[in-house]
C-alpha cells in the first residue's frame, strides 16, 4: 500500500500531466484532509478551484461568491478593457517587475554571503577555483533573471507609451484642424 504522500504525489503528478485535459481542478478539504478532483467537492468539504490558464495558476475559495472577472484574465482574453485601465495594469506588472529585481538583488547577496561563509569554514582561498566557478553560477543565473525582468520591463514600457500616444493622437489631430 503506497504511502499517503506517494498518493498525494501521484494524484498532483497526474493532474498536473498534459494527459489531463481540464484547465481547473477542485482541491476539497475536510480537517485535515486534502484531495484534488477534477469535479465539484462533495458538500461537507470546502472546496478551492485552482484554474490554468495562459500559463497562470490561481487558486479561488469557491465557496465564497465571487463578484468580479480578473482584470488581468480580461486582458488575457482581449475582452475590451479601458485604456486607463490597462496603463494602470501595465504600471502596475512594471513596478511588480522591479519589485522583483529587487527582491533578485537581495537573493544574490544572501547566496553569495552563504557560499563566503562555507568557503571560510572550509579555510578555501577567494582564488579557489571551486569558490569562483560558484560565484559565476550565483552571479549569472541573477544577471539573466534580472535581465529578463528589464526587456519584459522595456517592452511593456514601449506599449505603454503607444497607448498613450495612441489616445493622445484624435486630440492633437482635432487642434490641428482648429
Amino acid at each position: 500500500m503506497p504511502s499517503r504522500l506517494l498518493q498525494t504525489f501521484i494524484l498532483l503528478a497526474l493532474i498536473a500531466s498534459p494527459i489531463a485535459s481540464a484547465n481547473s481542478i477542485y482541491k476539497c478539504m475536510k480537517d485535515d484532509r486534502v484531495v484534488f478532483s477534477q469535479t465539484v467537492c462533495p458538500k461537507e468539504y470546502r472546496q478551492h478551484k485552482i484554474e490554468f490558464q495562459l500559463g497562470i495558476t490561481t487558486e479561488v475559495d469557491s465557496d465564497k461568491v465571487v463578484l468580479k472577472e480578473d482584470p488581468l484574465k480580461a486582458l488575457l482574453k482581449k475582452k475590451t478593457i479601458s485604456k486607463e485601465k490597462l496603463i494602470q495594469l501595465l504600471d502596475s506588472e512594471v513596478y511588480r517587475l522591479k519589485q522583483e529585481n529587487s527582491y533578485f538583488e537581495i537573493l544574490r547577496a544572501s547566496e553569495i554571503q552563504k557560499l563566503d561563509r562555507n568557503r571560510y569554514w572550509h579555510k578555501k582561498e577567494k582564488d579557489d577555483p571551486g569558490y569562483i566557478k560558484d560565484l559565476k553560477e550565483i552571479n549569472s543565473r541573477f544577471d539573466e533573471l534580472m535581465s529578463n525582468n528589464r526587456q519584459v520591463i522595456i517592452v511593456l514600457t514601449d506599449h505603454k507609451k503607444k497607448i498613450i500616444e495612441e489616445s493622445d493622437a484624435p486630440t492633437s489631430l482635432a487642434q490641428k484642424e482648429g
